[in-house]
């Protein structure tokens, strides 16, 4: 058996859990989610656990069950805790804001880019360079973030662009003096 997929996903007071064939309802005090899984992956809901078992031992059974497990736990969290990501936008003048449903960045572009958030995301920004997602839906959430980071990756020689605020860059070193122009490198005699 999966060592994830075995486990049990403990429902926390004020989550409802629903099986409905091979749908799975989780309604939370942030809102409701709803998913379709394979039938070879039969959900039951007792004593206030969610149990996942598999029909099968073929190989990609086995290699999805942990993985149906992990996404109905997601659902679980996301409707009672919900996800947060943290981005860090590094750089001298680089700044972002929210207006209304978008993030505003000055990143170093001649122009603000502007980026649309996904239903059910939302943003805060803290001294215009640290942006907050939340959203109850994990998969949303790290997507959103992850496109925003690619408005301007992080560079490896400078602590510029937009990274995830746990993410270390290892800063790679520069060009050092060049011995000669015209020489192709050689020292002149």
């Amino acid at each position: 058996m999966s060592r994830i997929g075995k486990k049990p996903i403990a429902i926390p007071p004020g989550v409802e859990v629903k099986v409905q064939g091979n749908a799975v309802e989780v309604k939370g005090p942030r809102g409701k989610m709803k998913r379709e899984f394979p039938a070879e992956f039969p959900v039951t809901v007792a004593g206030g656990k969610v149990d996942i078992k598999r029909s099968s031992e073929e190989r990609q059974a086995r290699a999805s069950h942990g993985l149906i497990r992990a996404l109905i736990n997601n659902m679980v969290t996301g409707v009672s805790t919900g996800f947060e990501r943290r981005l860090q936008v590094m750089g001298v003048g680089y700044r972002a804001s929210v207006e209304g449903k978008a993030l505003k960045f000055l990143v170093g572009y001649s122009h603000p880019v502007e980026y649309k958030l996904p239903e059910g995301i939302e943003a805060k920004v803290e001294k215009n360079t640290l942006v907050i997602l939340t959203g109850m839906d994990r998969q949303v959430l790290g997507q959103t973030a992850a496109e925003i980071r690619a408005i301007r990756p992080p560079s490896a020689y400078k602590e510029l662009g937009i990274r995830y605020f746990e993410e270390h860059i290892k800063l790679k070193p520069g060009k050092t003096g060049a011995t000669g122009a015209a020489g192709g490198g050689a020292p002149a005699h």
